[in-house]
């Protein structure tokens, strides 16, 4: 069972001041590609898993989002965190009908 959950919201700078969207949709597809379990929400991404796996994904996105012209990134992150197991389904379990 995964020990954590890493929720992000990237805000990348644009280079000309577009549209942040199509840099936001690179950083999906870092998560995506990596195989773990998230959830995709209108204000940010859960990704669950190991710690540390996730904060290299994490890193993996910056990376991508510099390699796509990004001069800077700004991630807004939450961890939560238990030794012992945690997933999102129990989480929210009680909100789901």
């Amino acid at each position: 069972m995964a020990n954590t959950l890493l929720s992000i919201q990237v805000i990348p700078k644009t280079p000309n001041g577009e549209d942040s969207i199509p840099y936001v949709d690179t950083a999906i597809e870092v998560i995506q590609k990596s195989g773990v379990k998230h959830q995709v929400n209108p204000l940010d991404t859960t990704m669950e898993g190991e710690l540390t796996e996730l904060l290299e994904i994490v890193r993996q996105m910056h990376e991508a989002l510099v390699a796509a012209g990004s001069p800077s990134i700004i991630s807004q992150i939450k961890i939560a965190h238990n030794p012992n197991g945690i997933s999102m389904e129990k989480l929210t379990e009680k909100y789901r009908p």
